[in-house]
């Protein structure tokens, strides 16, 4: 077997009913040795879930939003590698590549290793996710309108599904990332800065699936939420090229 190269990290918020599936189905991953969860201010049973499927637990006191739980997740990742947590005795194989999956894709998240593939052969410096199967339960696409024409208008790539939170990364593409656009503007910043630093993203089709947003009135509230994270990401980069 390859020694470990992969490290997996889970945003979570109040995803009891879906997240020891994830993590179970991540730990089967090719080369993962690490999965950590950042429970990201749950008020349900989401950290002892994660904990007793097997992952690294990291909580916040409070909600924090996506990106704080993605840099959260990256560096509880580093501190495991260099024995600072529970992960003393893994194997020394250097910094790993990140894998950022959402909380809410039980089994399917065991089909996420075509993400790894160009990252670890070292023909991409991060990989999108394209969804072979989507759900839509509401919403007109505007959000994801927005952050595609955004991405295009600054890097000339339109990507198929711009907020798309699966993403696999070297630690040097993450690191260059950094600091992440806030909230739910981090796919739209991230995939922006990275270009402009002459990285390389390639977009992969994969049969994960996830729990689809729906019409009620919170539903259309997290579209506004994202709207203004993502208008916000955008209006930095453009005054900021």
């Amino acid at each position: 077997m390859p020694p470990p190269d992969l490290a997996v990290v889970i945003p979570a918020r109040n995803e009891a009913d879906r997240i020891a599936a994830t993590v179970a189905a991540a730990s089967k991953l090719t080369g993962a040795d690490i999965v950590v969860v950042v429970d990201d201010g749950s008020t349900d049973s989401t950290a002892a879930l994660a904990a007793s499927a097997g992952a690294q637990v990291v909580r916040h006191a409070r909600n924090r939003g996506k990106a704080a739980a993605l840099e959260t997740g990256a560096e509880a990742v580093r501190l495991i590698e260099a024995g600072g947590l529970t992960g003393a005795g893994l194997a020394a194989s250097g910094p790993r590549h990140l894998l950022f999956l959402d909380a809410d894709l039980a089994d399917t998240a065991a089909d996420a290793g075509p993400l790894v593939d160009p990252v670890r052969a070292g023909s991409a410096d991060m990989t999108i996710a394209v969804f072979t199967t989507r759900v839509r339960n509401g919403g007109f696409g505007i959000v994801t309108t927005t952050a595609g024409a955004g991405i295009e208008r600054m890097t000339g790539f339109r990507p198929a599904q711009p907020l798309n939170g699966q993403r696999c990364l070297t630690r040097a593409a993450f690191t260059a990332a950094l600091p992440l656009a806030p909230g739910w503007g981090v796919e739209t910043g991230m995939t922006i800065d990275l270009l402009r630093k002459g990285m390389r993203i390639t977009e992969v089709e994969v049969p994960l699936s996830h729990r689809a947003t729906g019409k009620d009135w919170r539903s259309h509230l997290h579209r506004l939420h994202q709207l203004a994270d993502v208008t916000w990401a955008l209006g930095v980069r453009v005054r900021k090229p």
